[in-house]
C-alpha cells in the first residue's frame, strides 16, 4: 500500500516559523535582561550649582512691613456720636489739634450730677465741723459747771466735818455731804473723760468726711474729662491716620478713633519661620528692602511666641530712611545669624532639611548624566546650605525639585 508524503514546500514553511519563533523569544529574553534606559530632562529646566568652599554666611529672611516706633492711639472715653470732622488723615497734627467734635447728652448730665454730689458732700463737711465744734463747746461748759459744784461739795464736806467735831451738826448730815462731794467728783471725771473723747473723735470724722469728698471730686474730674474728650484732640504731635468715621455716626466708650504716629522714627517688623527664628537673637545685623533702597538696622526684639508658624521679629533701623518709606509699606527683611568659615556648601536646593541626609543629582560624564547620591546637609540659610559630607568641592549639583524622578537614580540631561 502506498503512503502519501507531504510536500516539501510545507516542511520549508514549518522550519522558517520555528527560526522566527525563535529569534522572537531570544530578542525578548535579551531586552529583558537591560536595565531601563534613563530619563531625559531638558538642559535648560534643572537649576544647577557648584560646591564650594569657603565662607558661608547664614542669613534668614522674612516678609513685614515698616511700624511707627511711636503711636498715639486716640480711643473714646464715652459713647458719643459724631457730629463734626475737623482734621483728615494724613494731616500733620499738633497736641492741641482737634480731630472731631462727638456728643453724648447722658456724659454732660452724669458731669453735673458728679458735680452736684461733691458740692453736698463739702456742705455737709462744713456742717459738720459746725456741729462738732458746737457739741465740744457744750461739753466744755458741762465740765465747767460740773467742776464748780464738785468744788462747793467738797468744801461743804470740810466744812461739816468741822461742825461735827464741834457738836454743831448731825453725824449723818455730814456723811450726806462727803457723799455728794464724791459723787460730784465722779460725775466731773466722768465729764471730763467725754470732752477728751469728743475732742479725739472730731478729726477722725472730719477725716472720712474729707476723704469722701476728695473721692467724689476725683469722680466729678473724670466725668468732666469725659465732657472735654467729645472735642478730640491729637494728643502728639505727628501724622494723622486711621481717621474713617463720618457725620452721624455712634461711637462705643474704648472704640479707637484715629492714630497718630511719627513718620520719622519707624521700625521693620518681619515675620520670620519658626524653624529659622530658633537663631535670631537680639543685636545681630539686619538689612531691610524697602523696593526703593536698602535700610541697614539690628534686631531689637523677638517674640517670644510664634504664631501661624512664624515669629514676630522687630528690626530697629539705624539708617536714615529712602523716599517713600512710609508706615505700613511691605518690606522684606534679612538678618546675618553667624558666619561659618572653611566650610563646604551649595546652593540651597528647593527641598531637604537642615541636619539631615538628602538624595542629590551630581552631575557626571560632562554634564550628559546625573547621579543620584546621598548627602548630609547642615546648617543652611537662605540661599546656600552646608555640605557635611558626600559631595566634594567643584562637584555640580541639582538644586531643582526632583521629586518626579524619586523612583530613579540616574537622568540623562539632554
Amino acid at each position: 500500500m502506498d503512503i502519501a508524503r507531504a510536500p516539501v514546500k510545507n516542511r520549508r514553511r514549518l522550519w522558517q516559523a520555528g527560526i522566527g519563533g525563535g529569534v522572537i523569544i531570544l530578542i525578548t529574553l535579551i531586552l529583558s535582561s537591560l536595565s531601563p534606559a534613563a530619563p531625559s530632562i531638558e538642559g535648560g529646566t534643572p537649576w544647577v550649582d557648584s560646591v564650594r568652599k569657603g565662607e558661608m554666611l547664614r542669613e534668614v529672611r522674612g516678609p513685614g512691613t515698616l511700624v511707627p516706633e511711636h503711636i498715639r492711639y486716640i480711643t473714646a472715653l464715652a459713647s458719643a456720636r459724631v457730629e463734626r470732622i475737623l482734621s483728615q488723615p494724613g494731616q500733620i497734627v499738633q497736641p492741641g489739634t482737634q480731630l472731631l467734635e462727638l456728643s453724648n447728652p447722658d456724659v454732660q448730665i452724669q458731669a453735673l450730677q458728679a458735680e452736684q454730689q461733691l458740692t453736698e458732700a463739702q456742705a455737709q463737711l462744713v456742717s459738720m465741723r459746725t456741729n462738732l465744734q458746737n457739741q465740744r463747746l457744750t461739753q466744755e461748759g458741762l465740765v465747767a459747771t460740773t467742776r464748780t459744784e464738785f468744788e462747793r461739795a467738797k468744801r461743804e464736806a470740810l466744812g461739816a466735818d468741822t461742825l461735827v467735831a464741834h457738836g454743831l451738826l448731825a453725824r449723818n448730815d455730814a456723811a450726806l455731804a462727803k457723799d455728794r462731794a464724791e459723787e460730784l467728783a465722779t460725775r466731773f471725771r466722768v465729764e471730763q473723760e467725754r470732752l477728751e473723747l469728743m475732742a479725739s473723735t472730731i478729726d477722725s470724722q472730719v477725716a472720712v468726711q474729707a476723704s469722701q469728698i476728695q473721692r467724689l471730686r476725683a469722680i466729678a474730674l473724670f466725668q468732666q474729662n469725659r465732657v472735654r474728650s467729645l472735642q478730640v484732640r491729637a494728643g502728639d504731635p505727628g501724622i494723622l491716620t486711621d481717621l474713617s468715621l463720618q457725620p452721624g455716626q455712634w461711637v462705643t466708650e474704648g472704640t479707637i478713633l484715629a492714630k497718630v504716629v511719627q513718620p520719622g522714627k519707624l521700625k521693620a517688623v518681619l515675620q520670620v519661620p519658626e524653624t529659622m527664628a530658633k537663631d535670631v537673637t537680639i543685636g545681630q545685623p539686619a538689612a531691610i528692602d524697602t523696593r526703593n533702597g536698602i535700610i541697614h538696622g539690628h534686631v531689637s526684639r523677638t517674640d517670644a511666641n510664634a504664631t501661624n508658624g512664624t515669629v514676630t521679629v522687630d528690626v530697629a533701623l539705624d539708617g536714615a530712611l529712602p523716599a517713600g518709606a512710609r508706615p505700613d509699606l511691605s518690606v522684606d527683611g534679612t538678618i546675618e545669624v553667624e558666619r561659618l568659615r572653611n566650610v563646604l556648601y551649595t546652593g540651597r536646593p528647593a527641598y531637604g532639611q537642615p541636619n539631615s541626609t538628602i538624595g542629590m543629582f551630581k552631575v557626571t560624564e560632562g554634564g550628559r548624566y546625573a547621579v543620584r547620591v546621598q548627602v548630609q546637609v547642615g546648617r543652611t540659610s537662605v540661599n546656600a546650605i552646608e555640605i557635611v559630607r558626600g559631595l566634594e568641592k567643584g562637584d555640580l549639583v541639582i538644586l531643582s525639585d526632583m521629586s518626579q524622578y524619586d523612583n530613579v537614580d540616574r537622568v540623562r540631561i539632554k
